[in-house]
C-alpha cells in the first residue's frame, strides 16, 4: 500500500459524517494500525486521539517492584512449597500481581512465542486481511481493537486471539507463521496454569484441586492473545492500551524486551520492567470475586464450628 492511498483513507475516515461511519471506514480497510504505519501515515485519525491529561502520570520507578516468585522445587520440596504459597498469598492480597521464575516453560519457547507474534503482524497486509474478522466464534481472530465500536477512543494496537484449551484448534485453522509455537505455548501455559491454580488454592487454605474443580479457569478455557504496538507518529495523542482490569480468572503475561507495562498500586502507576525468563501473573476480576466468596464461606464455617 502506497503512502497516498493510506493518507486518502485516513482523510476519508476523519471526514466521515459521524463517529460510527469513521469506525466502519477504518474497520473496512482491514489494514489495522500496522497498515497505517506501513503506508507512511504522518497524522493519526482522530479516532485514536486520547485526552492523556485524564490519565495519572507514569511512575518514575527505575525497576520492577512487584514480587518475583521462584517456583523451583515447588513440586518436590514441601517446605519450599509452603514458602511459595505464603509469598503468592501475600502478593495476591497486596498487589494482585506477581512474576514467576523457573515456571517450567523453556526460555526457547518464550522467545519463539514472541517471534511468532512478530512474524504474524509483520506479514504483508494482504495476507493478514484474509483472517481479519470480528467473529469471536472463529478459531483465530485478528483485528484492530476488539472493542472498536464501543470504546471512547481507539488504542494504537492490533491484536489476535485464539482458544487453545480445553480443545486445541485444528492446525490448519491457525496462521502458518505462528501455528506450531501457538500450540506448543498453549500446552506449556496450560501446565503452568494448573500449578498456579493449585498454589492459589492452597494460599486460600483449601485443598490443591479446589479451584480446578470449580471449572472456572484454565481447565475450562485458555485463550491466547498477541498484541502488536507499531511506532506512532504522534505518540502524544495516542496510547497503546488504556487502563483496565482483566475480567478473566487469571492472566499469564509474556512481555518482550520493549516493555511498557504498568500496574496501579496504592494509587501510583508502577513500571513493570521486563525480566528475561519471567512471566507476569495477574489476578483477574473473576478470581478476586471467587476468593471473596470463598473467604466469606470459610469465615461462616469457622464461626459456626466455634459456636457449636
Amino acid at each position: 500500500m502506497v503512502e497516498g492511498e493510506v493518507e486518502g483513507r485516513v482523510k476519508m475516515i476523519n471526514n466521515s459524517d459521524d463517529r460510527m461511519s469513521e469506525l466502519k471506514a477504518f474497520d473496512d480497510t482491514k489494514i489495522g494500525v500496522k497498515g497505517l504505519v506501513d503506508g507512511g501515515v504522518t497524522k493519526i485519525p482522530t479516532l485514536f486521539h486520547h485526552l492523556l491529561d485524564k490519565f495519572p502520570n507514569a511512575s518514575k520507578t527505575a525497576h520492577t517492584m512487584i514480587p518475583v516468585i521462584d517456583l523451583e522445587g515447588v513440586a518436590k520440596d514441601p517446605i519450599t512449597r509452603q514458602q511459595v504459597v505464603s509469598r503468592i498469598r501475600e502478593a495476591s492480597e497486596t498487589w494482585g500481581f506477581f512474576q514467576v521464575l523457573n515456571h517450567g516453560i523453556p526460555e526457547s519457547v518464550l522467545e519463539e512465542m514472541k517471534e511468532g507474534v512478530r512474524r504474524f503482524f509483520e506479514q504483508d497486509v494482504e495476507v493478514k486481511k484474509q483472517v481479519y474478522t470480528r467473529d469471536d466464534m472463529k478459531p483465530f481472530v485478528y483485528n484492530s481493537n476488539f472493542d472498536l465500536y464501543s470504546s471512547s477512543a481507539l488504542n494504537w494496537r492490533d491484536s489476535f486471539s485464539c482458544q487453545l484449551a480445553p480443545e486445541p484448534p485444528k492446525p490448519q485453522d491457525l496462521p502458518e507463521v505462528c501455528r506450531d509455537i501457538l500450540l506448543q505455548y498453549g500446552t506449556n501455559v496450560t501446565k503452568l496454569g494448573i500449578t498456579l491454580f493449585e498454589l492459589l488454592s492452597e494460599s486460600l487454605n483449601l485443598h490443591s484441586n479446589y479451584l480446578r474443580d470449580m471449572k472456572l479457569g484454565i481447565t475450562e478455557q485458555i485463550r491466547c492473545a498477541g498484541h502488536y504496538y507499531p511506532p506512532c507518529p504522534e505518540p502524544e495523542l495516542a496510547i497503546g492500551t488504556t487502563k483496565h482490569s482483566d475480567a478473566s480468572f487469571l492472566t499469564v503475561l509474556l512481555q518482550d524486551h520493549i516493555g511498557g507495562l504498568q500496574i496501579l498500586h496504592n494509587d501510583k502507576w508502577i513500571d513493570v520492567r521486563p525480566v528475561p525468563g519471567t512471566l507476569v501473573v495477574n489476578i483477574g476480576d473473576l478470581l478476586q470475586a471467587s476468593s471473596l466468596i470463598l473467604f466469606t464461606l470459610y469465615l461462616s464455617q469457622h464461626w459456626l464450628f466455634f459456636f457449636n
